[in-house]
């Protein structure tokens, strides 16, 4: 089992003057850990699932993205997960594909249907029924396979979205393998058998990701996909692990690995993040133990 990193909250010691230093560290100890994963948020306003306001500091991923790929030279790099709603398919594609071709190859698309209704109308961007956003997000995936693609510049005709060229050049260095977040079982698990690499959910419970995982292995069948193709992780929360709790955390992936679980995502908390990475480091070897 791999380890993975994912900031999300910007509540740096020192403030915004700081920010740059501190991801910068953050960057080089997330790296240095042998962690497989660095992630943001894709949020302009602070969610209230973190326990702070919507008014606390919040940074643009893509462009933090972009920043850490100076700062890193190995680790994969994602948001956590772009919302479908925030960008136009083909600039999503486009900004996707200039991270892959600056960071060498490392850019990871993170995508799922956009929820935060507040951000939306609070910025002016359209917020429409669940339905149509996951209509979207299909849509969304397709664009992005389809600008990848070098043979395929030609227009794309959908409901929601109209092409005229699907011309993307330079083309990735890798094609961005494609995690699509969420655990519901009839859309958003659907959408991972058929269009995704890797899939997403909270790790509440070995016993609800495990129904979750025997959702997805189903709809792969139904949609004569093989299973074993796509990357499942989770985003370890329960309980939230801290480096005090090592021991307790590694304990508690094993019953993970065992459903066959590939990645564990850890959120770092307090003001220096970068220490507190530093500090989970110890458990990446004991993880890859666990499978």
């Amino acid at each position: 089992m791999d380890l993975g990193f994912h900031l999300s909250t910007f509540e740096i010691e020192g403030g915004s003057v700081a920010f740059a230093g501190e991801l910068g560290r953050v960057g080089v100890a997330a790296e240095a850990s042998g962690a497989s994963w660095l992630s943001f948020m894709d949020h302009y306003f602070q969610i209230e699932l973190t326990g702070l306001p919507a008014e606390s500091a919040m940074l643009e991923g893509y462009t933090t993205l972009g920043y850490l790929a100076a700062h890193t030279s190995t680790i994969g790099l994602g948001l956590l997960v772009s919302g479908v709603t925030y960008r136009h398919p083909g600039l999503l594609a486009k900004i996707v594909a200039t991270l892959d071709v600056l960071s060498g190859g490392r850019a990871i698309l993170g995508i799922g249907a956009a929820w935060f209704e507040r951000e939306h109308r609070g910025l002016g961007v359209p917020f429409p029924p669940v339905t149509e956003r996951f209509e979207r997000l299909e849509e969304a995936v397709r664009i992005c396979a389809q600008m990848w693609d070098p043979q395929r510049d030609g227009p794309f005709q959908g409901k929601h979205y109209q092409l005229a060229e699907t011309l993307c050049v330079p083309q990735p260095i890798n094609r961005p393998k494609v995690l699509i977040a969420g655990g519901g079982e009839r859309k958003t698990l659907r959408l991972v058998a058929e269009y995704g690499d890797a899939c997403n959910l909270v790790g509440s419970s070995p016993e609800d990701v495990g129904h979750k995982l025997d959702v997805l292995r189903r709809h792969c069948d139904d949609v004569g996909r093989d299973y074993r193709e796509i990357r499942t992780t989770i985003i370890a929360s329960n309980p939230r692990p801290t480096p005090g709790t090592l021991d307790e955390f590694v304990r508690g992936m094993a019953d993970y690995a065992k459903l066959g679980v590939h990645e564990a995502v850890v959120i770092p908390m307090g003001g220096a993040p970068a220490a507190w990475i530093d500090g989970m480091a110890p458990a990446v070897p004991r993880l890859a133990d666990l499978g």
